[in-house]
């Protein structure tokens, strides 16, 4: 067996890179340093020159000197956008299949990050799965949770002891990421995983119960008896969303499901007559604050799409190219303008 097959290679990479080939050698980039990284090829782990890659592209590399000679397309790709007022984003992962999001059942549970999270995960276009850590050590809301991600497996586990581990396995496949904040379990969680101890751990600070960045890089990581790869991802303080409306609608797919039974197809869900989304709520069967988180991570994806979409940009000049030019009949037709 090749190294690589360890490292989640099927044919659709084989095709991939039939096609990028040109004297040129195969690898999956296991872990990235400033300007270098780490790949494995048919012959084991190498040292790369090259920049732009990511934890779990596939790539071609010379083969003699393992430069970096093309990044594979990706299939998949973890991608954060700023939560502030910059438009830089950062790629936590990709080629993921699996996209586990982490809670910590020992501090304060805010549903207002989870769905940012499990927003992130439908972006990029794998699979979220969100699971509850050190459920021997607190309590939480399973029920609220559950509220807060709809269609999305949640498994409640423990690392100490190893409970829920073999249920939380039959959920994954291929490439899993790890992701959540700093202290919520995920490098114990993926240790659990691998039956051992490959990813560091640290504690969470006594004063307010966060963590500490105990994880600083991404590392690509198989599971040999199970045939998954784990990809561990440092803790996120703050989860900014882009992509696409189609990851938001995952996300609050039971608002969605609502939304379709208003009786305006256009309904911004204010103050319209027949809102069936504003009844969910005055019956209480959807709360406020999920109402407005949805309302912010949508905007907040608009916003984003808007500062990095091209099409986004022209239509925005485009739209002000009328308005200047509507301006400029009026005053004309009001004598300002000759």
């Amino acid at each position: 067996m090749s190294p690589l097959d360890l490292y989640g290679l099927d044919q659709h990479w084989l095709t991939e890179f039939e096609r990028h080939s040109r004297n040129a050698i195969l690898a999956r980039v296991v872990r990235v340093d400033r300007g270098e990284f780490d790949a494995v090829t048919d012959s084991g782990v190498v040292r790369c020159t090259g920049s732009k890659t990511c934890t779990g592209d596939w790539v071609t590399l010379d083969e003699n000197s393992f430069r970096l000679i093309a990044i594979l397309p990706r299939r998949t790709a973890i991608e954060r956008a700023s939560a502030g007022s910059t438009s830089e984003t950062q790629l936590l992962g990709t080629n993921v299949d699996t996209v586990v999001v982490t809670v910590a059942s020992d501090t304060a549970l805010d549903l207002g990050r989870v769905e940012r999270y499990i927003t992130l995960a439908w972006g990029s276009g794998g699979v979220p799965v969100l699971v509850i850590t050190k459920n021997d050590s607190g309590s939480v809301d399973e029920e609220r949770i559950l509220a807060a991600a709809p269609g999305v497996a949640v498994c409640s586990t423990s690392a100490v002891s190893n409970r829920g581990i073999d249920s939380l396995t039959a959920h994954l496949r291929g490439t899993v990421a790890l992701i959540g904040p700093s202290g919520s379990g995920k490098s114990t969680l993926g240790n659990a995983l691998l039956s051992g101890s490959t990813f560091a751990t640290g504690d969470t600070r006594d004063a307010d119960g966060k963590g500490r960045h105990t994880t600083v890089h991404r590392d690509l990581v198989p599971i040999p008896t199970s045939g998954l790869v784990l990809l561990d991802t440092p803790g996120l303080r703050s989860v900014g969303v882009q992509g696409s409306e189609d990851a938001v609608a995952n996300a609050f797919s039971d608002i969605e499901e609502l939304a379709a039974l208003c009786r305006f197809g256009d309904c911004a869900h204010e103050r319209e007559p027949g809102c069936a989304v504003l009844a969910a709520v005055d019956a209480g069967d959807l709360t406020e604050r999920r109402l407005g988180n949805y309302r912010k991570l949508l905007r907040e994806n608009a916003w984003a799409t808007s500062r990095h979409d091209a099409r986004a940009r022209s239509e925005k000049l485009r739209e002000y190219k009328q308005i200047s030019k509507s301006l400029r009949r009026k005053y004309a037709a009001e004598g300002k303008v000759r």
